[in-house]
């Protein structure tokens, strides 16, 4: 547990104070006791418990201001609470690296295989949009809560040339926020741009084309709580924008950015159409984008770590750790302790206190 304002917690100095107070206050009464032995003669008359019993309304009391002043240092602690996730988008690697064998059967096919189980576990309240990405990115399945479509959009996938990973950051982001103006900066129309397979980089949902992105402030990163983005690639990129960039734009928007590495830290070489090429996991872009999103790294370097990392996922989806000002909650304790000492001391006494 954490305080916004921990200077007040000085306060709880002033305790002492209080019981060294009481404590006089008793010997006062002790004192007066004995020099009128008729209230001595009474008091051993109740017995043992009510001598135990002046002290709780008193303790009770002090309970109370204790509470209080921990109320008024504003404290914030970790709750897990139901996550408010309305949208998942998916964004995956479908570049020439992912034919790589070093998670088997080749890392495209243990990311399609993994994300179908992903899918099928999400809640359907969900909705989960996929983004494919190679030398360019394109919305392959707007968010649905259809998870034939989604599955289907999986299923398509096919290896291409090229890891533009800030494209596909950024077209995920753009499936999130459909008004949103992005500058991919790898074309020259990118609202009219075709990836490799020929798809439309962004298909808006209809009525938003012709939309304007309203005026934009950012806002702290991972503060939006509608929707995340997990990102799965072997992190190398080769074209496009710089993936560091992309990310921050992610950050101002507050979207939390979930990185899955898939692969092997030496990796392999591939051969491909003329070319050959040493595939490695460029596992530091990836904890950079998530630190910068206020997102989380996760490793994959085998397909059964890889169904672990969504399953965790998916939990973390689920119900979701959050930051909590937790002040009322002590401030609601104090007044109730407070309420009870005052009808204590009356109901036994006829007095507070």
């Amino acid at each position: 547990m954490s305080f916004l304002w921990p200077s007040v917690l000085w306060c709880l100095l002033a305790l002492p104070l209080l019981i060294g107070s009481y404590i006089l206050l008793l010997k006062r009464r002790k004192k007066f006791a004995l020099k009128y032995s008729g209230l001595a003669l009474v008091k051993q008359a109740q017995g043992r418990w009510a001598g135990v019993r002046r002290h709780v309304p008193p303790a009770l009391f002090l309970l109370a201001v204790t509470a209080m002043l921990v109320a008024a240092a504003r404290p914030v602690a970790k709750v897990t609470l139901p996550s408010q996730n309305e949208t998942v988008i998916l964004a995956l690697d479908v570049s020439g690296s992912m034919r790589a064998v070093d998670v088997k059967p080749n890392r495209l096919a243990a990311a399609q295989d993994a994300a179908r189980t992903f899918i099928n576990e999400t809640p359907n309240t969900t909705k989960i949009g996929i983004v494919e990405f190679a030398g360019a990115a394109s919305l392959v399945q707007p968010p649905t809560r259809n998870r034939e479509d989604v599955l289907a959009a999986i299923d398509r996938m096919e290896l291409q040339r090229g890891t533009a990973v800030g494209s596909g950051l950024l077209v995920a982001l753009k499936a999130i926020f459909p008004t949103m103006e992005i500058d991919l900066r790898a074309t020259s129309n990118p609202r009219g741009a075709r990836s490799a397979s020929g798809r439309p980089l962004f298909n808006a949902p209809p009525g938003t084309e012709e939309k304007k992105d309203e005026e934009f402030k950012p806002v702290p990163p991972g503060s939006y709580n509608s929707a995340v983005i997990i990102l799965l690639t072997d992190g190398q990129t080769t074209t496009g924008i710089d993936p560091v960039e992309a990310a921050k734009t992610a950050a101002d928007r507050g979207v939390r950015v979930y990185t899955v590495g898939i692969g092997t830290p030496n990796g392999e070489i591939v051969v491909g159409d003329g070319w050959t090429m040493r595939v490695r996991l460029d596992e530091q872009a990836l904890k950079s984008i998530a630190n910068i999103t206020q997102g989380e790294y996760f490793y994959a370097g085998t397909a059964a770590e890889l169904k672990k990392v969504y399953q965790s996922l998916n939990s973390k989806l689920v119900l979701e750790t959050t930051e909590m000002e937790v002040a009322s909650l002590f401030a609601a304790a104090a007044a109730l302790l407070a309420v009870l000492s005052a009808m204590l001391s009356t109901l036994w006494y006829g007095r507070v206190f």
